[in-house]
């Protein structure tokens, strides 16, 4: 090959060269959410939009471009001193979206860190206004705040700020054990509230129980009280009504009550008992007694005198039985006292001995002795 085909060949790969150069730098794509800044001879021309764009090869000179997205930013945690001298630290998120390319370009050098240190500078000023309570429960009212002054300082930016949020408030380490020691008090004593609430439920539905318990417990024993009343009233009566159909004399109301008066001293704890004063009177209705059956049989027809007598010491011998009998069952309890016994004793044998001092002669029938030994 000569040296002329060698330069057109040269000739032709640069042209080829230049045409795909110049080709490359005027048609540009920009794609979708995207936007660009055109700067002509270094002047701002105008905004690309997404889409097929043609430009003047070495006279106009494309940006990087920006992304009109929403934006999410997150810095890191900031020292803050609340109106009650305590240091926290806060995180904070901003949510920040490109409405305006050439104010975005031109307006601001680094618009992700303005943002960054006005909101630091916004964050201060609204907590130093509040004390770490206020802080710690008042986020949207902070959040607010902040928002509304970023969205105003950066209109001017291009941006619209959407919102802000507070990531994390981290008390001092001593504040956060405080903290948590009055939390923990404060659920102890609704615990204690809560506890005392049931105990005080559970006592006055114990006391309704007993109550309505022992209401009906005392109704049943008035019931019960109340029948067995009308039970021993009416057997009372029967008895009395017995009686009084028997038609009892004198006579078997005295033997009656000689027999009684051993039950008087039955039981295991008596110490003490007393002999009534009527047991003599109930010795002289025994008497009575005999000396009744002996005028009786004195006013009957003359009988054989055998018999008679007979019958006389037949019952002398009775009324001797049946007091011995009486002196055993006083003498039975161990624990009477030994006056008691004494004068129990003294009474028995003063009506045997009035007997014996006195006995009935069997010739004359109808006679007994008295207390004072005279014959009645």
């Amino acid at each position: 090959m000569d040296a002329g085909s060698i330069l057109l060949l040269v000739v032709v790969i640069v042209v080829i060269l230049f045409v795909g150069t110049v080709l490359g730098r005027s048609v540009r794509i920009i794609p979708q959410a995207r936007a660009g800044v055109v700067e002509r001879l270094g002047k701002y021309q105008r905004t690309l939009n997404p889409g097929l764009t043609l430009l003047i090869p070495f006279v106009d000179r494309l940006l990087p471009l920006l992304d009109l997205r929403e934006q999410v930013v997150s810095f890191p945690p900031q020292p803050v001193i609340t109106s009650d001298n305590l240091v926290v630290s806060i995180d904070t998120v901003v949510y920040f979206q490109v409405t305006d390319p050439r104010a975005a370009t031109y307006e601001i050098a680094n618009y992700i860190q303005a943002v960054e240190q006005l909101t630091i500078t916004t964050l201060r000023n609204v907590v130093g206004g509040l004390n770490l309570e206020e802080a710690l429960t008042s986020r949207d009212q902070i959040n607010g705040q902040l928002r509304g002054v970023l969205d105003e300082a950066t209109g001017r930016w291009g941006l619209r700020v959407s919102r802000v949020e507070l990531k994390a408030i981290e008390p001092p380490h001593s504040i956060q054990d405080s903290m948590e020691k009055q939390m923990r008090a404060e659920r102890d004593r609704r615990a204690a509230i809560l506890t005392a609430e049931g105990t005080k439920q559970s006592a006055i539905l114990t006391a309704e129980g007993e109550r309505q318990s022992q209401i009906l417990k005392a109704e049943g024993q008035a019931k019960a009280a109340v029948l067995k009343a009308d039970g021993e009233a009416q057997a009372i009566q029967k008895v009395f009504d017995a009686i009084h159909q028997g038609n009892p004399d004198q006579k078997l109301l005295a033997y009656q009550y000689l027999q009684t008066l051993p039950k008087i001293a039955e039981g295991g704890s008596n110490k003490l008992w007393i002999i009534p004063s009527e047991i003599g009177e109930a010795l002289k209705g025994i008497g009575g007694v005999l000396g009744n059956v002996s005028q009786s049989a004195a006013s009957e027809p003359v009988r054989p005198t055998a018999p008679t007598a007979a019958s006389a010491e037949e019952s002398v011998d009775r009324l001797e039985e049946d007091a011995r009998a009486f002196e055993e069952e006083a003498a039975k309890p161990s624990e009477l006292d030994a006056e008691a016994q004494g004068i129990l004793r003294h009474g028995v044998h003063r009506g045997l001995g009035a007997l014996e001092s006195d006995p009935i002669d069997p010739a004359e029938p109808g006679t007994l002795p008295g207390e004072d030994g005279a014959k009645h």
